[in-house]
């Protein structure tokens, strides 16, 4: 339906077609469908790009949460702590394993978990605690680890869309105990359907995510644990790798592209664009605003063509599947009135000016204000 796309997957494709069609060539001749070279490949890549030990390819994000917080010790009866405002995932990888998940309100600024609500949510059942680089931004986990510190509870961080952002020059995925990301096809580095990895510098941590992911079992047919099976795919792993070669070389497009839309909206009346916080290099897995009337201006939007969405419209406390936490509306009220107002516009590396400008204009005009430049409202 979009004249301009959310994210434009057809044009990143187009970039490393040849490679891929490459890579695939090699896996059907070796018929290497399971693990192999090309897993093994990706994984020491990725672990060298996010600067850490150990990288464990893993069938999906959700399932790289769950091995992660598996991996660190969290069990059936734990707590687990993570933000009101963030993809229902992060909360179904704590609930998988029979944990609780516990949620803190987020920054007004960021949207991200507010370091100053953890300490409050901790108890003698803490198992974890798990800031989500939403957004592409980098939660402040340094100052979330000093919160946990005296408590020895592990820090697990969801990265699901923050591959190659930075804070104060270390990558998202690398801060904590451990991490699970998301190459699910919309990312900022996406797969060709559902994969998703686990990063630690924790050598203990990464051996008990290979373990269990394989059913378990560090020798075939020996069973020292109740697994899963949850594998990167070989194919996966060689879209993965071509794309992973050009992955900083995309996210600064994509800070191009944000730098822009703050010229055309960042003075704006009534649009409250996004910032990044000191310290970071964002990702911008996406690009969202604020504003009052939200789902007036997206009505505006998709009847331009333009494909802009809502990233997430209810916070975890309020949706059907988690009512049984007990939290009235109100409970988390920057996650609640934040949910009414964001507005993700479209963001990808092969956004054009042009069609940043359109998208402005329409925006502008469902405000109440009219494009008087190239630049501005």
């Amino acid at each position: 339906m979009s004249g301009i796309p959310l994210v434009d997957l057809a044009a990143q494709h187009r970039e490393v077609a040849e490679e891929i069609d490459r890579g695939l060539a090699e896996v059907f001749a070796t018929t290497a469908f399971i693990g192999g070279k090309a897993v093994q490949e990706f994984e020491l890549a990725y672990a060298e790009l996010t600067e850490v030990a150990h990288c464990i390819g893993v069938g999906n994000g959700t399932d790289a949460l769950e091995l992660a917080l598996r991996g660190v010790g969290v069990v059936a009866g734990g707590e687990v702590v993570l933000p009101a405002n963030t993809f229902v995932a992060t909360a179904e990888a704590v609930s998988r394993i029979g944990a609780v998940p516990v949620l803190v309100d987020v920054d007004d600024d960021h949207l991200l978990m507010d370091p100053s609500k953890v300490g409050a949510a901790l108890t003698a059942r803490t198992q974890a605690v798990v800031p989500v680089h939403l957004f592409g931004q980098v939660a402040p986990v340094e100052q979330i680890t000093q919160v946990v510190a005296q408590a020895g509870v592990p820090v697990v961080e969801d990265a699901a869309q923050s591959q190659g952002a930075t804070r104060f020059g270390r990558f998202a995925g690398g801060l904590g105990d451990a991490a699970g990301t998301s190459f699910y096809p919309g990312k900022n580095l996406g797969a060709a359907g559902d994969a998703g990895a686990v990063t630690s510098q924790r050598a203990d941590v990464a051996e008990r995510v290979r373990l269990i992911a394989n059913h378990g079992s560090s020798r075939k047919y020996v069973h020292e644990v109740v697994g899963v099976n949850s594998r990167l795919d070989t194919v996966q792993a060689v879209v993965l790798q071509a794309k992973l070669s050009r992955l900083l070389a995309w996210n600064t497009r994509r800070r191009s592209a944000a730098a822009r839309y703050e010229q055309l909206l960042g003075s704006v009346p009534g649009v409250r664009t996004p910032r990044s916080a000191p310290g970071n290099v964002d990702a911008w897995h996406l690009y969202v605003i604020r504003v009052e009337d939200r789902d007036a201006v997206l009505d505006a939007l998709h009847g331009a063509g333009i494909g802009a969405g809502i990233h997430y419209p209810y916070p975890v406390h309020l949706t059907d599947a988690y009512g049984f936490l007990g939290h009235p509306v109100g409970t988390f009220p920057v996650s609640e009135r934040a949910a009414g107002e964001i507005l993700s516009l479209p963001l990808h590396p092969h956004l054009s000016e042009a069609d940043q400008v359109e998208v402005a204009r329409v925006v502008c005009s469902a405000v109440g204000h009219h494009v008087g430049t190239s630049f501005g409202c």
